[in-house]
């Protein structure tokens, strides 16, 4: 039997117990109520209360704007849903970078008010401080590596991260470094498949990969993306297992009609 069959609610040490058993680990996100009480039904170990909330929710270009008051709002909504599912909650781009006094009190507020489980930053050595800080409260940390969205702006573009051997090395140097200081699983994001199979081998903790090829520990997806909800992104990594978007489209078009023509409401459909 797998270990995510055998537990009523995943906890980290469950998903660490998968890895050492070679059961992949499955991740998404969502950022309300009725969506998370979908994907917590269906099955998903982990779900992501992620910061790409201000992309698909808000309509932002970039994850920056979104700020630490409304990634608690997001997460209230899905940890009032999720019954068994891992919730991890992003912290924003402002709320740990530089300070990490600053670190571990936006962390403790997203646990307070919240409810959720644990935290997801962005970055390796340069926010060790404020990760060993936010750790040491006994708050977990999931780690995110390789193309960081926070960071676009340094990057400039969102081609795949690390092909070159200088940043490889820094990767799997800041991989290791967080597994050292405790974090209790890494993404590694839009990175060659082989070199996050070296990680996943050469780090502890589960290794979750979005555009990372198939030999990590588990996967993740927006799930707005995986849904076909939004149209706009469509990388080769991303596979859209619906196209709910035209499916909504239309189900709206047909009420519209349906109006404008009196055809509802029905006899049926009155009191």
């Amino acid at each position: 039997m797998s270990v995510q069959k055998e537990v009523k609610r995943i906890t980290t040490n469950t998903l660490q117990e998968m890895k050492n058993r070679g059961e992949k680990i499955s991740m998404l996100t969502a950022y309300d109520y009725s969506m998370a009480k979908i994907v917590d039904q269906a099955g998903i170990d982990v779900i992501l209360v992620g910061d790409s909330a201000s992309n698909v929710m808000a309509g932002h270009e970039t994850t920056l704007p979104i700020t630490l008051d409304q990634m608690i709002y997001h997460a209230q909504s899905v940890v009032r849903a999720a019954k068994r599912s891992l919730i991890v909650v992003d912290m924003p781009f402002g709320s740990y970078q530089g300070n990490s006094k600053e670190a571990l009190n936006s962390a403790i507020r997203i646990m307070k008010e919240t409810g959720g489980h644990a935290v997801k930053m962005e970055g390796g050595e340069e926010i060790k401080d404020s990760i060993q800080r936010i750790l040491t409260a006994g708050i977990p940390v999931m780690g995110h590596l390789g193309l960081t969205p926070q960071s676009i702006y340094k990057f400039g573009t969102y081609q795949v991260r690390a092909k070159d051997q200088e940043e490889a090395d820094r990767l799997i140097h800041d991989a290791k470094l967080l597994d050292e200081c405790g974090c209790f699983a890494i993404v590694l994001e839009k990175i060659p498949a082989n070199l996050a199979e070296r990680v996943a081998k050469e780090v502890r903790v589960p290794v979750i990969g979005i555009g990372a090829g198939a030999a990590v520990d588990g996967q993740v997806l927006v799930l707005h993306d995986m849904l076909g909800i939004t149209q706009e992104f469509s990388p080769r990594f991303l596979r859209r297992y619906m196209n709910a978007g035209e499916m909504m489209m239309e189900a709206v078009s047909h009420y519209v009609k349906d109006v404008k023509n009196v055809e509802f409401p029905n006899d049926s459909e009155q009191y």
